[in-house]
């Protein structure tokens, strides 16, 4: 580790790219107290994405919501809210009746909800978690556990779900025509530039937890700190992963010399020859000043027999950044060109007579 963090555990994840820049302890299973929601979010966001849940929706808490302890807004026993205020109460103030709620209205029970976020884990390749419940309260469990690194998986997840940040970058809010303050446990929301969220957590058997995330000049990075001793300690870990990381990384869009693409010579084509095109050039992460190391190697086909598909790949470039390579991408026709044959010879000749 390039910096020093009292915690049992700790990951720096380029959200972009998924690179890990620094770690410790980062697959240790430990408890992640409220840190789990990040989780809850990412279901509760999809469900909004994909139009299962609108954020006018009504959501009545049941019994289950209702008596859920430690950080909650009182949600009283059929007590109806929005989607969106709950989702407010789940992501600033952490509410565990609030993310119950929405959890059982999205799922039916929390039972099945539960079961979802463990899909949603193997889904994400994390190998590291069983979640037990969608709040992370675990005084009654010593099998609800995750890793820092599988954290951080899902935080960059959740982050691909731009408007979650309407809710995770608010630093004090109101419900209840303004009875029911919601204040926000992540301090970096107010003191650290460029936050974006996302979700703290503290139990006595996790310690404090923090997934931070934050973006400067287009690099967004996750910071996960799990089992520090104190508040204090998570937050100050954060912000030094965070801090070493815009210092040393930044994300850039590489060009291509397109020069070296040269048209491909198509045999027994209607076409004599094809220009391959470029996809979408992704942005990637380098090292601060290693702009200059980035070099491209093209292959291409000198040649291809019809009939050419569109899309068919017609060659090959790498991106390196020294030894790494930083980007692999297809050449390929942008169209498609039938074979020649008599038929298609046949008919020019008519049009060529009939001119």
């Amino acid at each position: 580790m390039p910096v020093e963090v009292n915690a049992r555990a700790a990951v720096l994840m380029d959200s972009g790219t998924g690179e890990t820049l620094m770690a410790m302890n980062e697959h240790e299973k430990l408890y992640p107290a409220s840190v789990t929601k990040i989780m809850s979010m990412l279901l509760i966001a999809e469900a909004i994405d994909n139009g299962t849940l609108r954020l006018t929706d009504k959501v009545t808490a049941g019994t289950n919501a209702a008596s859920k302890g430690g950080s909650q807004i009182w949600l009283r026993e059929g007590e109806t809210m929005t989607a969106d205020e709950l989702l407010k109460a789940t992501a600033i103030y952490s509410a565990n009746d609030a993310c119950t709620a929405l959890g059982e209205h999205i799922a039916g029970s929390s039972e099945a909800f539960v079961d979802m976020m463990n899909d949603k884990a193997k889904e994400l390749s994390m190998n590291d978690t069983y979640f037990v419940n969608c709040t992370g309260l675990d005084d009654d469990t010593t099998e609800h556990l995750t890793s820092a690194y599988d954290v951080a998986l899902m935080s960059r997840e959740l982050l691909k779900h731009k408007f979650i940040m309407n809710y995770t970058t608010v630093w004090m809010d109101s419900l209840r025509g303004g009875d029911t303050e919601l204040v926000n446990t992540n301090k970096l929301v107010r003191f650290y530039k460029g936050t974006t969220g996302l979700k703290t957590g503290t139990t006595n058997k996790a310690g404090c937890c923090i997934s931070a995330t934050a973006e400067r000049d287009n690099t967004h990075l996750i910071a996960v700190v799990m089992g520090s001793p104190s508040s204090a300690d998570r937050f100050e870990g954060a912000k030094k992963m965070l801090n070493w990381g815009f210092a040393n990384y930044k994300t850039i869009t590489p060009e291509i010399d397109k020069k070296p693409i040269t048209d491909v010579k198509v045999i027994k084509g209607v076409d004599e020859k094809i220009t391959p095109v470029l996809p979408e050039i992704k942005p990637v992460l380098i090292k601060k000043g290693d702009e200059k190391n980035i070099t491209q190697d093209i292959s291409e086909a000198v040649d291809v027999e019809a009939p050419v598909e569109k899309g068919q790949k017609l060659g090959h470039i790498t991106l390196k950044c020294g030894d790494n390579i930083i980007g692999e991408y297809s050449l390929t026709a942008p169209k498609a060109v039938e074979k020649l044959t008599v038929g298609v010879i046949f008919k020019r000749l008519l049009k060529v007579f009939a001119q």
